[in-house]
């Protein structure tokens, strides 16, 4: 009675867990690029999207599915390149834990931005960003 007790409720946090990452999943694929490109000039005193031009950050033209610290010609700290080293790679769902906040997916990062709260806008930056690493 206990063991299946337990079975019952490992087998919730299953279905729970495959839930929630199938919902955030969803709401990442459905983020808006016209909405992300007004969230994006946030982000425009550091960065570029659209060009290989590194600013105070590097590019983010081509980010997905490149390694985290592994962009030629740009300096990252070290802990960003120590993450990418350890296997990381910017898909949707890294880079909405970087968008979420850089410092806490990435302690000792010098990027200084603190994040971005709101799912949505996470989603549309994403959808944003996308466009130019196809």
């Amino acid at each position: 009675m206990v063991r299946k007790f337990f079975r019952n409720v490992a087998s919730l946090a299953a279905v729970t867990v495959t839930s929630m990452v199938l919902s955030s999943s969803l709401a990442l694929a459905a983020g808006d690029v016209a909405a992300g490109e007004k969230i994006f000039k946030k982000c425009k005193a550091c960065h570029v999207a659209d060009s290989d031009k590194n600013r105070v950050g590097p590019t983010l033209k081509g980010v997905f599915n490149r390694s985290p610290g592994a962009l030629e010609g740009y300096k990252f700290s070290k802990a960003l390149k120590t993450f990418g080293d350890g296997g990381a790679l910017w898909d949707d769902a890294t880079m909405d834990s970087w968008l979420t906040k850089p410092k806490a997916l990435v302690k000792g990062t010098k990027m200084g931005f603190s994040g971005l709260k709101k799912e949505e806008d996470r989603a549309n930056v994403i959808a944003y960003l996308r466009q130019f690493s196809e």
